[in-house]
């Protein structure tokens, strides 16, 4: 097994989960980007499997399909039926109403629009099923067992193909009053900025996305469509890294201003990419950004689940409501 998911197991081992006996299990699954994953283990920690398929493209339905096969199979692989799911944790890749259990809509295909994705696995599975966004499941991964799991407050930004958030604060996911803080990817940097994916303009996924960096570089004259080129040495791929890191670190100050948190975690396949040497910008210039009564060094730290993490934090929100 791949040590992020050894860690899952060993908290499952040590945490207060003899309100269930011996018996039961937890299953996160992840609805997003990178396709279907499951992180499927029992509350005592025995076993932790993961799993992973295609999103299909033909809609909600064929999707809640394709994920309840996926769960069945994993179930399966792992001796269990689907009467042994105690709670299942749900994350989507895009806005959801938390407490409906609904998603609100997708910015990348149609048909998502207040759709009731939890009720559906409840259904089929016969089990409580709880909804999150995305970005927020992460935080959760990284606070319950990955590089936050000694903090107790934490922000957590994705950089991909959209740019999002979430926050652990006090040791609890936050969503707020309409399951939508943390969306940092919509704060306003230019009201005539570029267009953004929710169909308003200047936000600050139009300049921090994959989308919004290669078209920062094809402004500049470097003509790709290719992440990896402006990491490169190219001197307009160093002036557009140097423009996004200065805009996070400020954007990020702002984030510490308000919530003050112990650390802040970076995640997708920006940061992956970027590396050591980006996440060490970003830090120095979120310093730099801060006010001087509140300068002080927060760690800035690389996500370590990759891309099971949505899932993993779908599992943590499920093993969470175990305890309320």
């Amino acid at each position: 097994m791949n040590e992020p998911l050894e860690r899952i197991k060993h908290w499952l081992q040590h945490w207060d989960g003899d309100l269930m006996g011996s018996q039961g299990a937890l299953l996160g699954l992840d609805i997003g980007s990178y396709g279907l994953r499951v992180v499927l283990a029992d509350v005592q920690g025995h076993q932790v499997l993961s799993e992973s398929r295609p999103l299909p493209q033909d809609g909600p339905e064929r999707v809640v399909a394709e994920a309840l096969d996926l769960i069945r199979s994993v179930l399966h692989q792992a001796g269990m039926q689907p009467q042994h799911l105690v709670r299942i944790g749900i994350g989507f890749g895009g806005p959801v109403d938390k407490h409906a259990g609904t998603t609100r809509l997708s910015h990348r295909a149609a048909g998502w629009e207040h759709f009731p994705l939890a009720a559906r696995f409840e259904e089929a599975l016969d089990t409580p099923a709880l909804l999150d966004n995305d970005a927020n499941l992460i935080a959760l991964a990284e606070a319950t067992f990955g590089v936050g799991h000694n903090v107790q407050n934490l922000f957590y930004l994705h950089l991909s193909s959209g740019v999002g958030g979430g926050m652990v604060l006090d040791g609890r996911l936050y969503s707020g009053a309409t399951s939508t803080a943390g969306e940092i990817g919509h704060a306003i940097v230019r009201y005539d900025g570029p267009p953004c994916s929710c169909g308003a303009r200047g936000h600050l996924e139009s300049y921090l996305s994959v989308g919004g960096l290669l078209r920062r570089a094809n402004e500049l004259g470097l003509r790709t469509d290719n992440l990896d080129d402006l990491f490169g040495e190219s001197a307009i791929g160093r002036q557009v890294l140097a423009e996004a890191t200065e805009l996070l670190g400020m954007m990020l100050a702002n984030i510490v201003t308000v919530l003050d948190p112990e650390m802040i975690v970076l995640g997708g396949v920006v940061t992956r990419r970027g590396g050591e040497s980006f996440l060490a910008t970003i830090q120095q210039r979120l310093t730099e950004s801060l006010p001087p009564t509140m300068r002080r060094d927060v760690p800035v730290l690389a996500s370590t689940f990759g891309f099971d993490s949505v899932a993993v934090g779908a599992l943590a929100l499920a093993a969470q409501s175990l305890r309320d």
